[in-house]
């Protein structure tokens, strides 16, 4: 059995507050949002697209939700018979898609926007600007140290989520 030093346990601790965190923060929107219908696969989708500063493709809506096509394509689905989202083709590439808010959209996403904005209010009531300023640094250092697990590029719209709103 390995004796852990302080540095080790507070390490080992990160990651499980890290995601615990995340996980409570969805809940609570979800639970705030949940009389309006609106799960948290439907909200997060909804959102994103409102955040996002290009038109984005289905593939780029599963890769950013973290699901697989087909479970997308059902919550789209609901989204697009409820008419606030609507698919396009995209023209040089007839297999995928663009998805885009309507305009049924905009009472729903103030709902979104409302409860986000009360849940982080909360969160953040007693947790200063530079707490939180030193808390981004570190998740920018630790999310650049997953380019070198597989080459592959930390999503960085992820990170950003709400930092440019699409015009």
């Amino acid at each position: 059995m390995t004796v852990l030093n302080d540095s080790n346990a507070a390490r080992e601790q990160f990651g499980f507050w890290l995601g615990m965190l995340a996980r409570q923060w969805r809940a609570e929107v979800d639970r705030r949002l949940s009389p309006f219908i609106l799960t948290e696969a439907r909200w997060m989708i909804l959102f994103r697209l409102s955040t996002a500063d290009h038109d984005l493709t289905q593939k780029e809506l599963a890769r950013m939700a973290g699901v697989q096509g087909p479970t997308l394509v059902r919550t789209l689905d609901w989204l697009e018979s409820k008419k606030l989202i609507e698919r396009r083709e995209v023209p040089d590439d007839r297999r995928a898609k663009t998805v885009h808010l309507t305009d049924k959209a905009a009472p729903a996403l103030r709902q979104i926007q409302a409860v986000i904005h009360g849940v982080r209010a909360q969160i953040f009531a007693d947790v200063s600007d530079t707490e939180i300023e030193q808390c981004l640094a570190v998740f920018k250092k630790i999310g650049g140290q997953f380019d070198a697990f597989s080459g592959a590029v930390l999503d960085k719209d992820i990170i950003m989520v709400g930092q440019g709103k699409k015009e």
